[in-house]
């Protein structure tokens, strides 16, 4: 199958084109960063640089590529900035869309949230999401993005959990880590549903294969700060004992039983415990990136 891959060289990107490239895909990659056309190519990918709002550009992109399958993994969290990713969410993903639509490509896998609504235990895909006021204001890129690929015969919404491993904010080198070792992060009763950026790639390379429809992609242990927290700073050399805010709060964990019952999908990494332990050594310097 030929695959296009918008965002191709970003946290997932980078982790998600080798995997495709292993499983026998052709794979034609894009970004807006003309130097990172090396990088594509390192990859396995066929380099294509177009930015993403133009949407003329877009169309003729896709056009010219001819894929089989359109993968949009395109967001701008790795700068922590929320406005400009609801912007991606709302008109890139919109671009992407229209495009594959006009080139007659069926089948649309797209990155998004799992930012569901409070409500009792874990929540599941039909649950309603989270519209109210929220920090970063996700939902406002969500909501359209997940109705732009809705559109699609074959549209699959992948609904990710909070992102951890290379690359992203929860790694050792990661902005949470620097909040931890700095003593600023106070964790609370918060639940928070983790994916390893691994199994957020490997379940994009299976959604080629998957039915229309939105899965809930997190681990199997959905946690409150109180208890990740001290894990997580053990693992990034930070102090473990840290002062919890008060328990009330609005965030709700994800269940991943759909995705388990349905297509028979597990995580390679099954909880952020092992996963966080599998960084316990690392040494490298702080960064400053920041992602979901």
């Amino acid at each position: 199958m030929k695959v296009f891959v918008a965002g191709a060289t970003g946290v997932i990107g980078r982790a998600l084109v080798p995997r495709l490239v292993r499983a026998g895909h052709q794979v034609v990659g894009m970004s807006n960063d003309e130097s990172r056309s090396r990088l594509l190519l390192a990859l396995g990918a066929e380099p294509v640089i177009v930015d993403v709002f133009d949407r003329d550009a877009v169309t003729a992109a896709v056009h010219r590529a001819r894929p089989d399958a359109l993968i949009d993994e395109l967001t701008s969290l790795g700068t922590g900035d929320y406005v400009a990713n609801n912007r991606i969410r709302k008109l890139g993903t919109r671009n992407l869309v229209d495009a594959a639509l006009a080139a007659g490509i069926s089948r649309v896998v797209a990155q998004s949230y799992c930012l569901y609504a409070p409500g009792e235990g874990l929540a599941h895909e039909d649950d309603p999401l989270d519209l109210s006021s929220h920090a970063d204001g996700s939902f406002e890129g969500i909501l359209p993005l997940e109705q732009a690929v809705g559109e699609v015969a074959n549209g699959v919404i992948l609904r990710y959990g909070t992102l951890y491993g290379p690359g992203t904010a929860y790694a050792p080198d990661g902005s949470a880590a620097d909040q931890f070792r700095r003593g600023e992060f106070v964790p609370n009763e918060a639940v928070t549903s983790f994916v390893h950026v691994e199994d957020a790639a490997q379940a994009a390379v299976l959604a080629l294969a998957w039915p229309k429809g939105t899965f809930n992609i997190v681990d199997d242990e959905p946690a409150p700060a109180s208890v990740w927290g001290p894990v997580f700073a053990a693992a990034v050399g930070a102090p473990r004992h840290v002062k919890l805010l008060a328990p009330a709060t609005r965030r709700r964990g994800a269940s991943n039983a759909k995705a388990r019952r349905q297509l028979a999908w597990q995580p390679i990494h099954r909880s952020w415990r092992e996963g966080f332990k599998e960084f316990a050594s690392s040494d490298v310097r702080p960064s400053r990136c920041r992602m979901h």
